[in-house]
């Protein structure tokens, strides 16, 4: 069954909206789908949903309201036999009485409702299924682990007939698909859907705390609205490693295993380089990268690398220290002919509200970083939708992108691609001290996702991180994260994209380009928009360049910062290139 560009979403409500109700209308807004309230009773009326328009309507609505659709159909005999399935798909939640969740259930799937507490319900494997790979994409097959005494889905046991457990565990399925009258529904047995408003809890969303309030509905949007919701032309990762010297050996790297690695299992690294390091590459590494360039590149990891360097409240000061990290690494180029990725990546993590305003007016393109949350006191809130966006843009308009460590599970990547997020994964030295045989098996497991993963230097995922969604067969609408963006016209025909990237302050834009050509551009309501038109299989790169900061701190370090500046970095390296190896092999050789 294919959805089409005009898929419409219709809301079945009797009575106010409930808070489920509410987040289920906000996750359809968050991906670019309208959507519409109608009482379940009029959904076929001359002026219903299905009569007023020529596609056929996504229903999403509580059990209750189901029922009521499904009892009209049932008491009016002509409306049944006219009916000839206008309903393209249904999506279900419990709503406010089980009661009718468990009727709904055992009506439609001859299948018994368990309530939370009621059985043996400790932590335990939730698997999605493989066996609609259409529907259940990149999430086809995963299996979770999560403790199901947090949770408020029941289960459903003993389903019958065309009845399909899309996520389930041994005490039965929590979101399964049926088939009604020749449309298929799918009810999830949450009764929590994800509010995307709400503050995040943690420095990234973890899917492992949200199965089966967020996995469901964000399965079945974009799958039921897959011509017209917000998506991505290709899904782009990078692995990242920071702090590494380009020497042959720095800790458990060995670069020359770390190449054959690569070569072996199909994945790029971008080693996340301190600019103070720019005189020290041995030439022989740099040579390396230079002959194998699609496989290595360097990022940008702070300027010093000294604990919390751009978690300051100055701007000015912060926007001098990103100058010095870029010509360091501009030093570092011409004395290597190795190029960099103007992408920055914090050191532990930390940064500021004026750290990202002062890297807006550089020439980085973007931020790379674990944590989401900034180190100003009193921070505004980060919700669930800023991170759910392919890259965070509440800072000034300046994109983070999320990374996250292999022990997150492949199930976060997963959901980040489902998402249209890069797959982007970080590591210390010591993660390779096996040989890369961990980091082998778990990029193994990650190309193994049921997507064609494309695996780039850093700087080229995050040029090919946007948003973009048809809107018709010669127009296209693209959401511009980053400060560059290599834009393809993937069609038979030619096209035009109308692209918008969030800007809030347009007297920070000084022009933008389509490679050498200026284009035009507006700026209003929070974002800066223009167009550019492509035919078949052409590109081009998009750059916003910015206003510099006239009026800043010179960086003047004393003797003492220098001094303790290089005595950090020797001393982290005795650390990484002799304790930790040694530890590490200790503990091995018990």
């Amino acid at each position: 069954m294919a959805p089409d560009t005009a898929a419409s979403a219709t809301l079945l409500r009797d009575g106010s909206a409930s808070a489920q109700d509410r987040c289920i209308a906000r996750v359809l807004e968050f991906f670019g789908i309208a959507s519409s309230a109608c009482n379940p009773l009029d959904v076929f009326s001359w002026n219903g949903p299905v009569r007023a328009k020529s596609d056929k309507t996504r229903v999403l609505c509580s059990a209750k309201a189901f029922l009521e659709l499904i009892q009209d159909l049932e008491n009016n005999r002509d409306r049944k036999d006219d009916w000839s399935c206008p309903i393209h798909s249904a999506f279900i939640y419990p709503g406010d009485d089980l009661d009718d969740l468990r009727r709904l259930v055992r009506l439609l799937t001859g299948g018994e409702l368990t309530a939370p507490g009621s059985a043996s319900f400790e932590a335990q494997d939730f698997i999605v299924t493989d066996e609609f790979d259409a529907f259940c994409g990149v999430m086809a097959g995963l299996r979770v682990n999560i403790p199901v005494a947090d949770s408020n889905a029941y289960s459903v046991s003993n389903i019958a007939g065309d009845a399909i457990p899309i996520i389930s565990s041994r005490n039965g399925a929590f979101f399964l698909k049926s088939v009604y009258q020749g449309f298929p529904f799918f009810v999830s047995t949450s009764n929590e859907i994800v509010d995307i408003d709400a503050e995040l809890d943690s420095q990234n969303f973890d899917v492992r705390d949200h199965l089966l309030s967020a996995v469901p509905i964000a399965l079945y949007t974009k799958w039921a609205f897959r011509n017209a919701c917000w998506d991505v032309a290709e899904a782009n990762a990078c692995l990242i490693i920071d702090d590494p010297l380009l020497q042959r050996r720095y800790g458990c790297v060995d670069f020359e295993r770390l190449l054959a690695a690569m070569e072996a299992h199909r994945f790029s690294t971008s080693i996340a380089f301190i600019p103070w390091n720019w005189r020290r590459s041995s030439p022989d590494i740099v040579r390396l990268f230079k002959e194998n360039a699609e496989k290595f590149s360097l990022s940008v990891h702070g300027c010093d690398h000294v604990r919390g360097e751009f978690g300051i409240d100055n701007r000015s000061r912060l926007y001098a220290k990103a100058k010095r990290a870029l010509e360091r690494m501009t030093n570092h180029a011409r004395r290597t002919g190795l190029a960099h990725d103007c992408v920055m990546i914090f050191p532990q993590g930390v940064f500021s509200n004026a750290g990202m305003a002062a890297l807006k007016q550089t020439d980085f393109i973007a931020a790379v970083n674990n944590d989401v949350v900034n180190a100003d006191e009193g921070a505004a809130p980060v919700t669930v939708a800023d991170v759910w966006g392919a890259a965070v843009m509440r800072y000034s308009d300046f994109p983070i992108f999320t990374r996250r460590y292999p022990w997150e599970g492949v199930e976060n990547f997963a959901f980040d691609l489902l998402l249209g997020k890069p797959a982007l994964i970080v590591i210390h030295h010591e993660y390779c001290c096996d040989g890369c045989e961990r980091l082998n098996k778990f990029v193994e497991v990650l190309n193994g996702l049921k997507c064609s993963l494309r695996w780039r230097n850093l700087g080229d995922v995050i040029r090919h991180s946007y948003w973009q969604r048809t809107v018709s067969c010669d127009r296209s609408e693209v959401e511009m994260y980053a400060k560059e963006l290599v834009l393809e016209n993937h069609s038979a025909e030619r096209m035009q994209f109308h692209i918008r990237r969030r800007e809030s302050n347009p007297a920070d834009v000084k022009e933008i380009r389509s490679d050498a050509n200026k284009v035009v551009h507006e700026c209003r309501d929070g974002f800066v928009t223009f167009s550019i038109e492509l035919g078949s299989g052409e590109s081009t790169l998009i750059r916003i360049i910015m206003h510099e900061l006239n009026e800043f701190a010179a960086v003047e370090e004393n003797v003492a910062y220098r001094l303790k500046a290089g005595l950090r970095r020797y001393l982290s390296e005795l650390r990484d290139n002799h304790i930790t190896p040694t530890r590490l092999r200790l503990i091995g050789s018990r």
